[in-house]
């Protein structure tokens, strides 16, 4: 974990960005438990996901220990799938995920719930953000207590869209 977060610092560095919120993950998983479809209910605005409602993600573990990520949503009145592969790390809660062949981004779990009900996911810099939840809508308490937690982390939760989920 610290070589991860020594060359996030470093590309961070070359690149012009800073990290600026708490990305660190939680201490435990239960993978079993995490694995299967989570629905998309607030995410921060990215071009891959632009314009998008019933997003949902769906995790399945291959038989080489990875995990096959379908996301699929709804654009312009059409169905969208993107088929990605998560890899395990040392961190329990720390993926390394990729939608486009070779290049694999941070998949970090910030906040779940003790029950697996929701969490909430970030990346390795502050640009990304989603909340994710087994149900299409979050109940007033459950989006409280994910909100505070994503502002104690220094996320501008302003910035979230809320996903419409019919």
């Amino acid at each position: 974990m610290k070589t991860t977060a020594f060359f996030t610092r470093i590309l961070s560095w070359l690149t012009g960005s800073r990290l600026t919120v708490d990305n660190s993950v939680v201490r435990e998983l239960d993978l079993n438990r995490f694995l299967g479809s989570w629905y998309e209910v607030a995410r921060f605005d990215h071009f891959f996901e632009r314009g998008m409602s019933q997003t949902k993600a769906n995790y399945v573990l291959r038989e080489d220990g990875d995990i096959d990520v379908i996301n699929t949503g709804i654009k312009d009145g059409k169905p969208k799938t993107a088929k990605g592969k998560a890899k395990l790390t040392d961190t329990p809660a720390l993926f390394r995920v990729s939608f486009f062949g070779l290049f694999y981004s941070d998949y970090r779990i910030l906040l779940l719930d003790a029950d697996y009900r929701y969490m909430l996911i970030g990346s390795g810099s502050d640009t990304y953000l989603w909340i994710l939840s087994r149900t299409p809508q979050l109940s007033d308490s459950d989006r409280t207590t994910i909100l505070a937690e994503a502002q104690r982390r220094g996320y501008d939760t302003d910035k979230l869209i809320w996903v419409k989920q019919d």
